[in-house]
């Protein structure tokens, strides 16, 4: 194609390494151009080997589908799938082909059930690309069109075929939905087969470990209704000639070696190191890397175990497989005969013998099998002998045939495992099948894959053609002049009869001796002047194929080889009569025998395209999607893009045939509204005029004078060239536009300048004109200065006079006063020496009397001193004879031990009689308190000697008394006093030691008791707590009691109905379970009836049967009572829902809640479930969760739970003394009575709580059932008309107010919430349930938003973010209005899209670090979720770029990091959460208390005698609160 390049122009430059490398064009020479390459490099290249590139394609990180480009050819489709895979965009459109780029890594964010649910009922195209956008196209397609539909997956080995295969199948059974009969879903039965076809199908080629040698075609099978009824897997085409012939670094098939390394099993069956065996060591490798073959042996084993292959049946598997690899290795010799063989040594002797033993036959039948051929004449059977080449060829025919019905069976197994469904209605098939080789070397396999790949290349063509038409035909254009070119010629050359290549080859075949020398004569003959077929240079019997992926050299030298395929009949007798059950049941159909030999030919070649042909009319039957899967590298590495190798593959895949199609129509297409935004500016004249964007696209079309297009009903197709000429056209526009730019900047400069130097002149003038004026200044100045000079010189010599003679004056006064000073200050002084020695005279005056005055008071002091110590004397000698005192003190310490010693004992008695049963804790405290009392028994006989020593002590001291008065009669004076005085005085010292010991021993007692008292204290709290520990593991256990109570009454218990079947025939037992009022006896209707119950005496039956006769009518007339409060609407009473209270206060009367079996309950919940089911939901919902609300807060807080084990202490007749339960369960002390409720009451309330949770979430999945669509337009701001987006400002530094467009949809979204609000609050819900509904939907609203952001390209723009920031601004005022007591965190949950519009507007993006992205402008946002956003977004108002390359890099090497480390959750979407935020014990604290005895019941209450009470006593409220 002709390209009009001029300087500057973007271009594609052909290269040798990188395939295509960008270029700028530096000059155009004739129909050569000299372009600069991206490495530097300047090439001179002619024009028509250039390709043009999108200047503005280096802003974006691709398009998301190829037909979007603004050229479409192999260099920008390569470019664009290498920039979306350095962004991890694996998948890409072309059309609706889908390009899926092997990453190499694991994405475990694509693939969870999030993303699944946002791709179920998504339009094709409307998310961003994925391999479930396809599935859900095949399966909707199939739905809507009644059809069966084929997914073809094609890739090269290693490009990920299986992978995508599998995550196919796994939504569409996430969208079928059906399980299969073992709890296992159809796409685990038939992911779990995996491994074993893996195994025994897939080997190591030269560019995949793992190549499927096989093609598999898995059918999902679907009823009438779309859901999954079963799975059948179709295999083509397996390669068979591997089994027995393989080239090096290739391995033969995966279960070979996996057995070899299965140790015992290996040792069991003779095996060992696979380079021992012939079949095996053809090739240098038998290991893998990072594959373990012991390892893949247990996997393939329970594989086998899962699909259910017995025992046995493995046995047999495994002995085939063991017996092809001993067959392989028996090697024959020349015999004695002419024509003959034999084994050739005794080793092959004893594989032949271990083969027949594991085939269970006869080894020297096995041997004849093998080296003789029967041929049947009149005459009779004739044995020819075989030579050795015809031996080897029989062996390997065994092995082959063995091994492909070993394969058929495993497959037939792994069907009937899965589950065929022979009356489905559609199907949906998914084609894995290898792609398109080219190697060095290329056999007989190349070439049947490659027509293979010709053939479905055929049907892909046809189909991308039909889409084309049908696109045309949409957009209502004419389409029939189009050419179409496809391949058939080529498919034609190589399967068309009487001469093609397989039928040659066959004939060739068919002659035993043919050679492939006189084959390649053949084919040359017959197609020496076909354009497909060429002959090579350098050899005489290779050919070349001009494929549509490219041309492939064939080696002919094994293809005659490969292609026979003899079935012997001696080989099917001999296996079919085998003793193994397994390997005879693979030979059970037995072939024909032929007329005159034993073989019987068969063609590969033909085989295999008959197998094709079926495949494609399979095909034909279905409508087609294709995934072509594409290997970036042949490394196997992530984040390596190989241009040659992916450029290789996409035209192996066909990817650039569809171009080619594409090309050869319209390529270019584009929506009215981007051409008008891209070429508008080609004619501006016609912006204003019309708002019709297809009539403005007609006018610019026309004055650019282009023909040869078209214009449809939404987008105009140009042809092939025509977008360069635009691009050429607006390049001129914007050129022209720029160069009026520069003339007008370069005119705004000079003016700039001009005005610069005028105004230096102005201020040079100014300059030189104030210079005169200062000098001028300057002299006046010095005038005025000198005779101001004069006059200051003429003051300063008068002041200096005059300060001379005021200095002398002074001097002279201040002599004459200094001379007075001094003699007054003498007089002073002589003054003060006189009256100083006076007052010191008077001062020893009255010292001295004073001394003398106080030593006569001292002397008169102690002799009264001595006087009163006398009398003091006296008295304590008095007193120590009578030792009262100690007696006293003696007796207070007494009864202090005494009353210690009662407390010890009354504690000790209160501690024993109450912690016996308590933990050894309390006896350790006891035995410390015994220890503490012995101490104080201790101390207390030690006073108790101390006071008889004293006694003692006493009596002694009486004697010695007497003593001293008889010594004192006979003594004199003085002297004998002075004696007794000091003895006494000495007793008292002693006594008063004596005194000071007791006195600390009592204090140390003292402090010793107060210590026990003390630790009393602390074992006294220690067991309070203890108490309350043992209390709450009472209340625990008892609850666990009450709940294993419920568990087995729930499951001993005979539901109703079925009493009433066993119990039909008395009408007595029938109702026994009903509920009467409560003036009937309570016993015989809620006691749960015993066998002497049920025995009734004859006399009384008759009575009986009236009662029970009145018993159904109350119940009759309960049952409507019920149902009448539930189905009709009652109302509100001061804000308190009237249904509930009335319905509790009814079961309060009917003592209800005490009743051990009663099926009132049962229709109060099923009453409720039955109003849910019927009317408006945004009436009822509301109605019943405030109603159901309060009921189960009413019994929350009045309801307490029984002791299952004090009843049933009860019902076993223990006494009324019995042991106290510590289980025993009572209220909160908080004044409110509460009832002892038994089993039904209990399990009323759980039913209660559960409904309460129901409505709860079936009023969020509404709304949010009514959000979604609500906010489906709320993502993606509306396109502006064109005479105000003409208009607008276009300022980047956003000095200019951005245009606020009709934000009609985000009005709804107000008045969805304010009626949201209106409902809940008509209906009196409580608060604390408007604020989980408002803050679970405003949950809702950033997740919804947020993920459509993330999966969305078109939602990552610039005018996009302001546009959904301005309605997270109205939801901000929304939520300030209605108060935080309904909001809650409302406007937090919107966090994560705030902060991802906020980085959205930003500018300057380019300019922000990771750190300030990631901590102040998202720190909600993980760095997924920014790199996410960072990669997708586009400014398409200003035209500013995303972050900065470094910053993406870095980004990409912590996702990178985060995914190696395999976390929980690699995903950047948000979930959602569909769990209940509150519990029943939530709602009892957040409701206000409700009274239900303050509420009045409705009128018609009354008309019912089992609720009249409640009406006529006015005082019911508070005799039913007696009662409790």
């Amino acid at each position: 194609m002709e390209l009009n390049l001029r300087k500057g122009d973007k271009v594609w430059v052909e290269d040798r390494d990188l395939a295509w490398v960008a270029g700028d064009v530096l000059d155009s020479l004739g129909n050569k151009v000299h372009v600069e390459t991206s490495t530097g490099k300047q090439v001179f290249v002619s024009s028509e080997k250039l390709f043009r590139r999108d200047p503005d394609e280096e802003e974006h990180n691709g398009v998301d589908d190829m037909t979007k480009l603004t050229y479409l050819h192999e260099a920008g489709v390569l470019y664009n799938l290498q920039r979306r895979y350095a962004l991890n965009d694996i998948y890409t459109y072309t059309g609706s082909i889908l390009i899926a780029v092997n990453p190499f890594k694991k994405l475990p964010h694509l693939y969870n059930g999030y993303m699944m649910e946002q791709y179920r009922g998504a339009p094709f195209g409307e998310l961003s690309p994925h391999v479930f956008a396809v599935a859900e196209v095949a399966y909707r397609a199939m739905i809507d069109d009644s059809r069966s539909q084929s997914i073809l997956v094609s890739g090269e080995s290693g490009a990920g075929k299986t992978e995508t295969t599998k995550l196919i199948m796994q939504y569409l059974t996430y969208v079928g939905g059906r399980a299969a009969d073992d709890n296992r879903s159809v796409e685990q039965q038939v992911l779990e087969s995996n491994p074993l076809l893996e195994a025994f199908g897939n080997a190591k080629t030269v560019r995949n470990d793992n190549s499927s040698r096989f093609g598999k075609f898995v059918e999902i099978q679907f009823d009438a209704n779309g859901r999954i009824s079963g799975a059948a897997i179709r295999t083509y085409l397996l390669e068979r000639s591997r089994v027995v012939r393989i080239t090096d670094p290739e391995r033969n098939y995966h279960c070979f070696y996996q057995l070899c390394a299965s140790g015992s099993d290996a040792e069991k069956y003779k095996l060992s190191n696979p380079h021992q065996f012939h079949y095996l060591n053809q090739s240098k490798t038998y290991d893998l890397e990072g594959v373990s073959n012991a390892e893949e042996y247990k996997n393939t084993r329970r594989a086998m175990d899962i699909v259910g292959i017995s025992n046995d049946e493995q046995e047999g598997i495994f002995r085939t497989l063991a017996a092809i690899l001993h067959l392989g290795n028996v090697e024959f010799s020349s015999g004695k005969e002419h024509d003959s063989s034999v084994v050739k040594d005794h080793e092959s002797r004893n594989h032949l013998q271990m083969a027949a033993d594991l085939f269970r036959c006869d080894a020297n039948l096995l041997l004849a099998s093998l080296c003789t051929r029967s041929i049947l004449t009149r005459e009779g059977t004739i044995i020819k002998a075989l030579d050795c080449n015809a031996a080897v060829t029989s062996r390997d025919a065994l092995a082959k045939t063995v091994y492909a019905r070993l394969f058929d069976w495993l497959v037939d197994k792994i069907n009937k495992s899965v589950g065929q469904d022979p009356n489905s209605h559609f199907q949906i098939g998914v084609l894995d099948i290898y792609g398109f080789e080219c190697f060095k070397s290329n056999s007989f396999e190349q070439f049947c894959i490659n027509f293979a790949n010709e053939k479905l290349q055929l049907h892909f063509n046809e189909h991308v053609f039909r889409m084309e038409q049908d696109e045309y035909r949409k957009e209502e254009i004419n389409w029939s002049f189009i050419e179409f070119i496809d391949n058939q010629d080529v498919v034609d050359l190589i399967e068309k009869k009487p001469i093609g290549v397989i039928a040659l080859l066959d004939e060739a075949c068919m002659f035993p001796r043919s050679t492939h020398e006189s084959f390649s004569m053949k084919l040359f003959h017959n197609f020496k002047i076909h354009p497909r077929l060429e002959k090579t240079k350098f050899s005489e019997t290779d050919f070349t194929l001009s494929h549509y992926a490219g041309k492939v050299t064939y080696q002919t030298e094994t293809f005659l080889d490969k292609n026979r395929d003899y079935t012997i009949v001696e080989h099917c007798n001999l296996l079919s009569s085998s003793r193994c059950p397994f390997v005879a049941g693979l030979f059970a159909s037995t072939p024909e025998e032929s007329a005159r030999s034993s073989y019987k030919f068969s063609s590969v070649s033909s085989r295999f395209k008959q197998q094709l042909q079926a495949l494609m009319e399979t095909l034909s039957k279905t409508e087609p999607h294709y995934v072509r899967c594409v290997k970036p590298n042949t490394r196997n590495r992530p984040q390596n893009f190989e241009n040659l190798s992916v450029l290789h593959q996409l035209r192996c895949g066909g990817v650039l045939e569809a171009v080619r199609i594409s090309l050869a129509g319209y390529p270019t297409r584009r929506s009215y509204s981007d051409f008008v935004d891209r070429f508008g500016l080609l004619a501006p004249e016609f912006m204003d005029e019309s708002n019709d964007e297809q009539a403005l696209t007609e006018k610019i079309l026309r004055k650019l004078g282009l023909g040869n297009y078209q214009l449809g009903r939404t987008k105009v197709f140009l042809r092939a060239g025509q977008i360069g000429i635009l691009d050429f056209r607006r390049t001129e526009v914007l050129d022209a536009s720029a160069k009026l730019i520069q003339r007008r900047l370069r005119t705004f400069v000079a003016h700039q300048n001009f005005i610069a130097a005028r105004a230096c002149a102005i201020s040079i003038q100014a300059y030189c004109r104030g210079c005169l004026s200062r000098n001028a200044y300057a002299a006046r100045r010095n005038a005025a200065a000198a005779v101001l000079v004069q006059k200051h010189a003429r003051r300063w010599l008068s002041r200096c006079a005059y300060v001379k003679l005021v200095s002398a004056t002074l001097v002279i006064q201040s002599c004459i006063r200094a001379d007075s000073a001094r003699l007054k200050f003498a007089h002073q002084k002589e003054y003060r020496a006189a009256s100083l020695i006076q007052a010191r005279w008077r001062m020893h005056k009255f010292r001295t009397a004073f001394r003398h005055r106080q030593s006569s008071i001292i002397a008169i002091q102690c002799c009264w001193r001595q006087k009163l110590a006398k009398r003091e004397f006296r008295k304590l000698r008095q007193a120590a004879n009578e030792a009262g005192s100690l007696r006293l003190a003696k007796t207070k310490l007494e009864k202090r031990l005494e009353d210690l010693e009662w407390r010890l004992q009354l504690e000790k008695r209160l501690r024993t009689s109450g912690e016996e049963a308590k933990s050894g804790e309390i006896t350790k405290l006891q035995k410390t308190l015994e220890s503490f009392s012995l101490k104080l028994d201790a101390a207390r006989l030690a006073t108790i000697n101390e006071s008889n020593k004293n006694a003692v002590l006493q009596k002694q001291l009486d004697i010695s008394m007497k003593e001293k008065a008889a010594a004192e009669r006979e003594l004199n004076g003085m002297v004998e006093l002075q004696k007794d005085n000091t003895s006494l005085k000495n007793s008292m010292n002693f006594l008063e030691k004596k005194n000071l010991a007791l006195e600390k021993e009592l204090l140390s007692a003292k402090t010793n008791c107060n210590n026990t008292l003390q630790k009393l204290k602390e074992a006294d709290n220690r067991c309070s707590d203890l108490q309350t520990s043992v209390q709450s593991l009472e209340e625990k256990l008892s609850h666990l009691e009450n709940e294993n109570h419920v568990l087995r009454q729930k499951t001993l218990s005979i539901s109703p109905e079925r009493l009433g079947r066993v119990l039909g025939e008395s009408p007595q037992q029938k109702h026994s379970s009903a509920v009467v009022p409560a003036q009937i006896d309570r016993t015989s209707v809620f006691e749960t009836p015993t066998p002497s119950k049920r025995i009734m005496p004859f006399s009384h039956s008759h009575s009986e049967s009236r009662r029970s006769k009145f018993t159904a009518e109350k119940n009759v007339e309960i049952h409507e009572l019920l149902s009448r409060c539930i189905k009709e609407n009652l109302g509100f009473s001061d804000d308190k829902p009237l249904a509930a209270c009335v319905i509790y206060k009814c079961l309060l009367h009917w003592h209800a809640f005490e009743s051990e079996s009663t099926s009132i309950f049962n229709i109060i919940i099923e009453g409720i479930n039955e109003a849910l089911k019927g009317g408006d939901e945004n009436s009822v919902l509301p109605y019943w969760l405030s109603n159901s609300s309060a009921l189960l807060c009413l019994l929350q807080r009045n309801l307490r739970t029984n002791s299952f084990l004090n009843a049933s202490a009860q019902r076993s007749g223990r006494a009324a003394y019995a042991v106290k339960s510590p289980f025993k369960i009572n209220g909160p002390d908080d004044g409110v009575p509460h009832i002892e409720a038994r089993y039904p009451a209990m399990l009323f309330k759980q039913h209660l709580t559960a409904c309460v949770e129901k409505i709860y979430g079936l009023i969020r999945d509404n709304l949010k059932k009514e959000l979604s669509s609500l906010l489906g337009l709320c993502i993606q701001a509306p396109k502006a008309s064109r005479g105000t987006a003409g208009k607008s400002s276009r300022s980047p530094n956003g000095v200019g107010v951005p245009q606020q467009f009709p934000s009609s949809q985000w009005e709804n979204i107000l008045k969805f919430l304010d009626s949201l609000m209106s409902r809940l609050r008509e209906n009196h819900v409580p608060s604390f349930f408007i604020r989980k509904i408002v803050t679970q939907v405003f949950s809702f609203i950033n997740l919804s938003l947020f993920n459509s952001l993330l999966l969305r390209r078109e939602c990552c723009t610039f005018s996009n973010g302001e546009y959904v920031k301005s309605g997270i601004t109205e939801l901000e005022k929304w939520i300030s209005r209605v108060t935080e007591e309904f909001s809650g965190t409302s406007w937090h949950e919107l966090s994560f899209i705030r902060q991802a519009v906020g980085f959205l507007v930003i500018h300057q993006k380019r300019k922000k670090s990771l750190d300030e992205i990631s901590k102040d402008l998202c720190p909600a946002l993980t760095i997924r979720q920014i790199y996410r956003i960072s990669t997708l977004y586009w400014d398409d108002k200003y035209g500013t770029q995303s972050v900065s390359s470094e910053v993406v890099s870095q980004m990409r090497i912590l996702v990178d990091k985060d995914s190696s480390q395999k976390l929980t959750s690699n995903s950047f979407l948000l979930d959602d959460d569909m769990s209940i935020p509150f519990s029943a014990e939530d709602m009892d604290k957040a409701i206000p208390v409700l009274d239900p005895s303050e509420i009045e019941p409705p009128k018609f209450v009354s008309e019912y005698i089992c609720a009249q009470s409640l009406v006529k006593k006015p005082s019911s409220a508070s005799v039913s609160k007696q009662i409790l």
